[in-house]
C-alpha cells in the first residue's frame, strides 16, 4: 500500500494492519517497539497518570498494545504505523 492510502486509513485499521503483520510474521521487533511506544504516546494523548503504572507492569503494556489503534492513542501511534506498513506492502 503506499503511503497515501495508508494515510487515508483510520488509526483502528492502521494498528489492525500493523499488528496482524508482525504477528503473522514473528516480527517480535515491531511488537516491542509498539510496546515501547505506548507509554510516550499515552502521554501526548494526554492520558499521563496511566504511563507511570503502565512502565511498572508488563501486561497493561501488552494489554494496550492490543487496543492501541483505538482514541486518541491510536491517533498518536498514526505515523509509527504507517511507517511500519509502508515498509510492508503486502501487509
Amino acid at each position: 500500500m503506499e503511503t497515501d492510502e495508508l494515510e487515508a486509513l483510520s488509526a483502528r485499521e492502521l494498528h489492525d494492519r500493523a499488528v496482524g503483520y508482525a504477528v503473522h510474521h514473528g516480527d517480535l521487533g515491531f511488537l516491542w517497539e509498539l510496546l515501547k511506544m505506548i507509554p510516550p504516546a499515552k502521554a501526548a494523548s494526554g492520558d499521563g497518570d496511566e504511563v507511570t503504572n503502565d512502565l511498572t507492569r508488563v501486561s497493561a503494556l501488552l494489554s494496550d498494545a492490543m487496543v492501541a489503534g483505538e482514541g486518541e492513542l491510536g491517533e498518536a501511534l498514526r505515523p509509527f504505523y504507517i511507517d511500519y506498513l509502508s515498509k510492508h506492502p503486502d501487509a
